[in-house]
């Protein structure tokens, strides 16, 4: 018992460092004031969506977690088993009380804001479909040979129409973030431990 409650002391401390660099990140002025992104709600909610998505995407790399743990493991094949299954458990588990952790603040704000009992499922319902529709097609983006599909799926959800310079931006620093969380050691992130690229690095003069 006293290690169950440690290890669900220790995810909790996990999920709040996590989330808070996530949040942390979305809030940086850059993306406002240079990228142009609109400083409203909807924004600053794009972003966190932003930015847990790709999060998401890293800690969903379970072929990863498993070709390193099987070349740490190499001559221990029972042991090896044991433990990759328990390491890919930990991030699928992890990423789920991430994403009910953003719920969860969703909820919170929008009763903060003096949303109505009744309407707040309605609410939630509308949040949980445009983040699995931006999920969807940020992932698809990515993968895309063309690099300006993912700046297109950017305009299309985050920027007014014709702002063409601030989601190429945001694609260039969506891709850095992608490469940066890539190389990211696993148990770092288990610990709660994430890093995100400079928003400031990848601003270019608007004309």
């Amino acid at each position: 018992m006293i290690l169950a409650r440690f290890r669900r002391s220790s995810q909790a401390r996990t999920i709040h460092a996590l989330y808070g660099a996530i949040v942390a990140q979305a809030r940086s002025p850059a993306f406002y004031a240079d990228y142009g992104v609109p400083d409203t709600v909807e924004g600053r909610f794009d972003l966190i969506v932003l930015h847990l998505v790709l999060l998401l995407r890293r800690l969903g790399r379970q072929e990863e977690v498993g070709r390193g743990l099987g070349q740490a493991l190499l001559g221990q094949a029972l042991l090896g088993q044991a433990l990759l299954g328990q390491a890919l458990l930990g991030q699928a588990l992890l990423g789920q009380e991430l994403f009910d952790r953003f719920c969860r603040d969703l909820d919170a704000n929008l009763r903060e804001m003096g949303v109505g009992d009744l309407a707040v499922p309605k609410r939630m319902q509308a949040f949980a479909e445009a983040f699995y529709g931006r999920q969807a097609a940020y992932l698809a983006a990515l993968e895309a040979a063309d690099q300006r599909v993912f700046e297109k799926a950017l305009a299309r959800n985050i920027f007014a129409a014709g702002d063409d310079a601030g989601s190429a931006q945001l694609a260039r620093y969506g891709r850095a973030a992608v490469t940066g969380l890539d190389a990211q050691d696993n148990g770092a992130l288990m610990r709660g431990e994430v890093v995100f690229p400079s928003p400031e690095a990848y601003v270019q003069e608007r004309t």
